[in-house]
């Protein structure tokens, strides 16, 4: 999808019709758009006819070369893709990716820090019909997400969540109660920032719904916002739609408590969830 959007840009910059560049590949109007889409893969041949046409400088030729056969290589959930949509292994492929990943959200905690209780408990909800191999694999999955939180030149989580969902006892309190203790070890780490918008904020930038924004570091790809649905999602980088969520994003930072705060907040509800057990 990266590469994608990159070579859209690249065509679009050097006013070239979809038509001639599928002439220059010889392919077809349909399989460029296809390619810009990210919808198929790419042979590397192809992609250097375009960054050829395109008039791309040799080293930026180069990366992009690279980038291409990277799309072309299985991502490490490849062992899992019986259980994942397509639209979903895209956002796997973008996640590992990143250099910088900003998430909102208002129902369960994100994924990158979830519990294995809590994410089964979570993983439920949806998949009710599931039998218990199956639900064991998609925990499984999700912890291996994690992993990228751990590895050298792990990228920064910047999360906001809406208090509601940390006062929400997905699983039960004591499976909350673990997951909102996980969140306090999760904040100390160096690349992980974790803020909380409280109910006595009102309304706020994001009333739209949970959404995500994920940087990378090679400063000509753009960045993307993720957008999940029930069935699908969205996947957003022209420059007008991530302004928009960026600065949602920036305004959300602003209304939520600060960082410093956020272990104070947790330590809170994690004593009221004990007063409740009494």
């Amino acid at each position: 999808m990266l590469l994608g959007a990159q070579l859209r840009r690249l065509r679009e910059t050097k006013g070239v019709s979809r038509e001639a560049a599928g002439w220059e590949i010889r392919a077809s109007e349909s399989k460029i758009s296809r390619m810009e889409l990210g919808r198929v893969s790419f042979k590397e041949r192809d992609v250097a006819d375009l960054l050829r046409l395109y008039g791309v400088a040799e080293d930026e030729r180069a990366s992009l070369l690279a980038l291409a056969r990277d799309a072309n290589n299985p991502g490490w959930w490849h062992r899992y893709a019986d259980l994942l949509p397509s639209w979903f292994q895209s956002y796997l492929g973008l996640e590992s990716a990143a250099s910088l990943i900003r998430t909102y959200e208002v129902q369960f905690v994100p994924g990158l820090l979830q519990t294995p209780d809590y994410a089964r408990a979570v993983i439920l909800l949806g998949h009710t019909h599931a039998d218990s191999e199956e639900i064991e694999r998609r925990v499984a999955l999700r912890m291996a997400r994690q992993e990228v939180l751990t590895r050298p030149n792990a990228p920064q989580l910047w999360v906001v969540v809406d208090e509601a969902l940390l006062r929400r006892p997905i699983g039960g309190l004591g499976v909350m109660r673990a997951q909102i203790a996980a969140l306090l070890e999760a904040t100390k780490l160096p690349n992980v920032r974790l803020q909380v918008i409280p109910f006595d904020a009102g309304g706020h930038a994001a009333a739209g719904g949970a959404f995500t924004l994920l940087r990378f570091p090679d400063q000509d790809l753009p960045d993307v916002v993720y957008i999940e649905q029930l069935t699908s999602a969205l996947y957003l980088d022209k420059r007008d739609d991530v302004d928009h969520y960026a600065a949602a994003m920036e305004r959300l930072c602003v209304e939520a408590e600060p960082p410093d705060r956020t272990g104070e907040i947790l330590e809170r509800i994690l004593r009221e969830f004990d007063a409740r057990d009494d």
